[in-house]
């Protein structure tokens, strides 16, 4: 076997997914193995880039099936690019809610208002949070 290539256990190890996540991804398009070392799929060391784009987009929300469209995508897929301006946008939304969220626990642990759920400010701040996450949901 190539060297330079990785086994399925040292890619597991290296990304903190189980062999059978890299499995998944390898029979849903997201990766490939380049063979075999012994009964273990080997890879090439780019799949660590890929893997940590998958992981970063599974945590951002995305499917499988999107991610799957948007690794695949060119520059002249026009649908794919919409949908992820649309993404981009719903991923805006979110980070604006929790930018909130934070500054309402930052201002929490610092109120002296007794109870503090009766704060004034801090119950704004959570209106506005629970409100928005409501509506970004419908």
């Amino acid at each position: 076997m190539d060297e330079t290539l990785l086994d399925i256990g040292e890619v597991a190890e290296r990304t903190g997914l189980a062999p059978s996540a890299l499995r998944f991804y390898e029979r849903k398009g997201l990766i490939s193995s380049t063979g075999r070392n012994g009964l273990r799929r080997a890879y090439r060391p780019e799949v660590l880039e890929r893997l940590g784009l998958i992981m970063c987009a599974r945590s951002a929300g995305f499917g499988i099936a999107e991610i799957g469209s948007f690794l695949g995508a060119g520059p002249g897929d026009q649908e794919v690019r919409e949908k992820m301006a649309v993404k981009a946008g719903e991923l805006n939304q979110r980070i604006a809610q929790l930018i909130r969220l934070r500054d309402a626990l930052d201002h929490a642990a610092t109120c002296d208002h007794e109870p503090l759920t009766e704060c004034p400010d801090f119950k704004r701040a959570v209106w506005n949070a629970r409100t928005e996450s409501t509506a970004s949901s419908h």
